[in-house]
């Protein structure tokens, strides 16, 4: 089960056993999921170019592995279903003196701000683990600026359809730990008042697609 499902669960009235195997499994997370995503996210952040000002938010931001690579000139907010992430988090700001981010509770699918609250949304590996993606991208729209920019890396399903018939069949198994393979990208932007920049893997091999898409609703 991935770390939001866990959260998920225990939201819904998990066990104390569930919350203590959460805080459990934060090393393990710390130690291994860094390395798997961490350059690749914060390059995707980098590539923003986040002007001096801006305010972001990142929806599902965990222990803070992309916090290194915001600009201090810039001012962060990042939310986490999990308070033990967060306490994570909370400690990497402490121990950097990050004073330009500030981390909280919260739902990616039923966001605590008010609209347009936001120059740039940022969001990984977070659509595919919450149970309404498109509810959860609709509250990112909600809260993004008239042109505010958004980036998400995750997995969405594949449009060759050998691959995507095989990821299909693992749905099921992969729903049990906690995420899910069948989620296609046109799905979740359909309607969304959204223009897409760039959609692009960072290299050929690539399970993870990264998405940078500006809104046009005025």
């Amino acid at each position: 089960m991935t770390p939001q499902a866990m959260v998920e669960e225990k939201t819904k009235g998990g066990t104390p056993e569930r919350s203590r195997l959460y805080s459990q499994f934060i090393p393990v997370y710390e130690a291994v999921w860094p390395l798997v995503v961490g350059r690749r996210i914060r390059a995707s952040i980098e590539q923003l170019a986040i002007p001096p000002g801006s305010d972001v938010l990142e929806v599902g931001i965990g222990t803070g592995i992309s916090m290194p690579a915001y600009p201090r000139s810039a001012r962060i907010t990042g939310i986490d279903l999990s308070e033990e992430m967060l306490t994570e988090a909370k400690r990497k700001i402490a121990q950097e003196g990050w004073d330009h981010i500030a981390v909280r509770p919260g739902n990616a699918e039923v966001l605590d701000f008010p609209d347009r609250s936001f120059d740039f949304v940022t969001s990984f590996h977070v659509v595919s683990v919450v149970s309404n993606p498109r509810a959860m991208m609709q509250e990112i729209v909600r809260v993004l600026r008239p042109g505010g920019r958004l980036l998400v890396v995750n997995h969405f399903r594949s449009e060759n359809r050998l691959i995507a018939k095989l990821t299909d069949k693992a749905n099921p198994l992969t729903r049990h730990l906690g995420w899910r393979t069948d989620l296609g990208l046109a799905d979740i932007l359909q309607g969304m008042p959204l223009e897409v920049e760039r959609e692009y893997k960072s290299s050929p091999l690539s399970l993870f697609t990264i998405l940078r898409a500006t809104r046009t609703e005025t």
